[in-house]
């Protein structure tokens, strides 16, 4: 999830292992290691863009990174504060905690987390948007208030308490959602009489009101959105795969490799003589729009060793406004 809200998770996690001890140093520490899986982004300024993609969410998102750089970290602020009320072996398991957690709650969004990595395998539940105020403010408050109180209150520690429990009360309502929206579209998707080989749903940015579908029917594609303030049946758009356009590029490695980062979920646009790779995962701009463009695509581009480089779109500031105004529009009802 974005960076405040990680700050916030690895403060209240740093507060709940070792906050007692040591004070707001346990948020302090706790908070820089919420922070240092996504430093990912800094070493993927130095490298090609699909590779960079391709770590993100990768090794400092695992099980084995949290477990290598605890002790590494907990060693290292331990010899820094060596007159604190805390040991190596504290400080490892507050950096523990607080790396450790940062997957965990980044698994619930649409990219996902190998958490498992070296293995291939990427966890993305998908049911929360990398953004979401009802989760981060909240738990926000809660922080600063046992922030401000002496280390031995018990008040300090019933307001950290409150603001894990309300986020994780939170994340669970998410779940229940992304279950009911689920089932609001297979029952739709039955209604209309179409056959599909998979669907995967998500919520739209910034809220769990309003949820989106894409829906594998063959050939092509059918996105739908759903509000749980709607009144009218869902609706589906519906967009061609249009994988025969690559032609003899369909078995390039950067189209394999991409193909792979969505996990099938792509379709091919041919946009004035230029090919595009459309990364469904993650939806369009606006669903009512007449040409829909997608959140994540990629130009296609042939270089000279027969093979393809990419170059992700740029995206309009200006068109984010409208979107953003059709999103409030549409999260309200249809």
């Amino acid at each position: 999830m974005d960076s405040l809200t990680q700050i916030v998770l690895g403060a209240a996690v740093g507060e709940a292992v070792l906050g007692k001890r040591v004070g707001n140093k346990a948020m302090f520490y706790g908070a820089i290691a919420g922070t240092i899986p996504d430093l990912d982004t800094i070493v993927g300024k130095f490298l090609d863009p699909l590779t960079a993609i391709e770590i993100h969410r990768g090794l400092s998102h695992s099980i084995i990174f949290s477990i290598v750089m605890a002790p590494l970290l907990g060693w290292l602020v331990s010899k820094i504060h060596k007159r604190a009320a805390a040991t190596w072996k504290d400080w490892s398991w507050l950096f523990f905690w607080g790396l450790i957690t940062h997957p965990l709650l980044d698994a619930h969004t649409t990219w996902g987390t190998q958490l498992f990595w070296p293995f291939d395998l990427r966890l993305a539940y998908q049911n929360i948007f990398v953004i979401d105020p009802l989760y981060t403010l909240p738990f926000l408050v809660f922080l600063i208030l046992a922030m401000r109180l002496p280390k031995t209150s018990a008040k300090r520690k019933k307001y950290n308490r409150l603001g894990l429990i309300v986020s994780s009360g939170y994340m669970i309502l998410t779940l229940i959602l992304k279950g009911i929206s689920y089932q609001k579209f297979t029952d739709a998707l039955d209604a209309q009489h179409i056959e599909y080989a998979s669907i995967d749903t998500r919520p739209a940015a910034f809220n769990t009101i309003l949820w989106y579908a894409n829906v594998d029917v063959g050939d092509a594609y059918l996105l739908g959105d759903y509000s749980f303030f709607d009144t009218k049946p869902i609706s589906f758009k519906r967009v061609a795969k249009n994988k025969a356009a690559l032609g003899n590029y369909k078995n390039s490695e950067t189209v394999k490799r991409l193909a792979q980062i969505a996990e099938g979920w792509y379709a091919i646009e041919e946009r004035n003589q230029d090919l595009f790779f459309n990364d469904l995962r993650f939806g369009v701009y606006d669903l009512e729009a007449e040409n829909l463009k997608f959140v994540f695509s990629y130009q296609l581009v042939p270089n000279q060793y027969d093979e393809l480089n990419m170059i992700e779109a740029e995206r309009d500031p200006e068109a984010m406004k409208q979107v953003l105004s059709s999103l409030w529009s549409r999260v309200w009802g249809n």
